[in-house]
């Protein structure tokens, strides 16, 4: 059967230093594979989603390490585009004082230069959800077009797009950022964006007005990642907050991103919103709980024994 949720984006591979302290002082690393939108179809499809993946890769042995990852997790990846002119993005983690600090070699990756006619365009028109981020469209500007694009093609098909802005401002500067954003969530129907990144997105501070002011911008859905606190959900109906789940967090990297595919694998299923939210802050929670990304990101059976300890 074809995907019902379709991403793209930037995947990369990930060396997660094994000890504390700078990345000059690491001696081993913890080998797994990042990227905001592989880390979503990764969780989608452990939740119980039909998955699917857009990208361009090098053509080395992390792309093969990708493809492999995707394979064993029932993640489609036909559509996968190798180049073999460019490489696929890697980046170290290194911890300290409970802090993460990232180091990227991703310019010029084969991702970066995705353009709107590599895309896919029946992939995205047979599926029932379509998700993009902002670094997505930060890496480039092709792959900037490229998102905007994919959007325009669900818009027409009846699509959901789902958007998690997902701020890098490594990446490039707020002002740009915010504009590009912005629009893209005036085009979406789910925006799930981190409390951080709205708070620096809009200026303003407390996740009501920051729930109203995305809902504003015309999604029919907003949820405000509140990390350990939970989640705010702002609809036309009302604003609610959900609290999160105590758990001893390890590290975060990737809770954010099985957060939005925990979502978007409740609303695609018909489940009443509050129970969407739930499932979400459980995964994320849990995601939390391992050290990397893929490697932590939780089954269907996890998340749901979670939450039954709510009850």
């Amino acid at each position: 059967m074809p995907p019902e949720i379709v991403a793209l984006g930037e995947p990369m591979l990930e060396f997660n230093a094994a000890e504390e302290g700078t990345l000059a002082e690491a001696r081993g690393f913890l080998v797994g594979w990042g990227g905001d939108t592989s880390n979503f179809v990764v969780a989608a499809a452990r939740l119980g989603g039909r998955a699917g993946y857009f990208t361009r890769l090098g053509d080395d042995e992390f792309a093969e390490s990708f493809l492999k990852l995707w394979r064993d997790e029932g993640v489609d990846a036909s559509r996968v585009v190798k180049d073999p002119k460019a490489f696929t993005g890697i980046y170290f983690i290194s911890r300290k004082g409970g802090d993460h600090y990232f180091t990227y070699f991703r310019r010029g990756s084969a991702a970066s230069l995705m353009t709107p006619d590599d895309l896919p365009a029946d992939y995205i028109r047979g599926a029932r959800l379509l998700h993009v981020s902002g670094i997505s469209q930060a890496i480039s500007l092709s792959a900037c077009d490229t998102v905007f694009t994919a959007v325009a093609l669900a818009r027409e098909a009846g699509v959901l797009v789902c958007y998690d802005p997902n701020l890098r401002l490594k990446l490039w500067p707020l002002s740009r950022a915010r504009a590009i954003i912005h629009q893209t969530a005036a085009q979406a129907d789910l925006v799930l964006p981190s409390l951080e990144d709205a708070r620096q997105l809009t200026g303003l501070e407390a996740p009501e007005d920051l729930g109203r002011f995305y809902l504003d911008l015309g999604p029919r859905i907003v949820v405000v990642k509140l990390g350990a606190e939970g989640a705010l959900l702002a609809t036309p109906a009302g604003i609610e907050r959900f609290p999160g789940f105590k758990v001893q967090a390890i590290d975060t990297s990737g809770a954010g991103d099985a957060f939005d595919a925990a979502f978007a694998v409740g609303h695609l299923a018909g489940w009443p919103l509050e129970r969407c939210v739930r499932f979400a802050n459980a995964a994320g929670a849990l995601t939390s709980t391992g050290l990397g990304v893929v490697g932590a990101i939780p089954r269907r059976p996890q998340v749901e024994a979670l939450l039954a300890q709510e009850v």
